[in-house]
C-alpha cells in the first residue's frame, strides 16, 4: 500500500470511529435502536471517492472497533449484521449504476436496519420483532436521504483515490 493510502485510510477510520462516538452522546432517540448514521457517511463517501474494497473494509474495522470500544458482544454482533449486510448492497446497488448516492445511501440505510432486525429475532428467538421493522424502515430512508446528500457533496469535492 501506498503511504498516502496507509494514511487516509486511518483519517478515515479515525473519522468514521469519533462520529460513532458523537453518535453515542446524543441523547435523543425517536425509538430505540435508531440512530443518525454519522459514520456512514465516511463509508458513503470512501465508496464513491476510493472504491468498493475501500469503503467495506473501513466499514468493517470501525464496527469492530467501535463494538469494542463503546459496546458489547450483542452490539458489535448487531452492528456487524447491520453493516456487512448494508455495506454489500451499497456496493451492489452502486455497481448497477442504476442509483444515485442518495438512492444508494438511501438502501444502506434501510438494509442495515433489516440486517440487525434478522439478527434480533434469531437471538431472541421472536418472530414479533419483525413488527418494529417499518419504523426503523422510515428511519433509515430518512437518515439514509441525509447521509447520502452529504456524502454525494463531500465526494463530488474529493477525489482521494480514483476508484477502480
Amino acid at each position: 500500500m501506498k503511504t498516502k493510502k496507509i494514511a487516509t485510510y486511518g483519517l478515515l477510520i479515525a473519522l468514521a470511529f469519533i462520529f460513532s462516538y458523537i453518535e453515542s452522546l446524543f441523547l435523543f432517540q425517536f425509538a430505540p435502536g435508531m440512530k443518525l448514521g454519522l459514520a456512514n457517511l465516511v463509508v458513503v463517501t470512501a465508496l464513491y471517492s476510493m472504491g468498493s474494497k475501500e469503503a467495506f473494509s473501513l466499514s468493517i474495522i470501525r464496527i469492530i472497533l467501535v463494538g469494542f470500544t463503546f459496546g458489547n458482544l450483542f452490539s458489535l454482533l448487531y452492528s456487524l449484521a447491520g453493516g456487512l449486510l448494508s455495506c454489500i448492497l451499497m456496493i451492489l446497488f452502486k455497481k448497477s449504476k442504476k442509483f444515485s448516492v442518495v438512492g444508494v445511501s438511501i438502501i444502506g440505510g434501510v438494509s442495515h436496519n433489516v440486517g440487525q432486525i434478522i439478527v434480533a429475532i434469531f437471538v431472541f428467538e421472536n418472530l414479533n420483532l419483525a413488527f418494529y421493522l417499518p419504523i426503523l424502515l422510515i428511519s433509515g430512508t430518512v437518515t439514509g436521504t441525509l447521509i447520502g446528500i452529504l456524502g454525494a457533496l463531500i465526494a463530488k469535492r474529493i477525489v482521494i483515490d480514483p476508484p477502480r
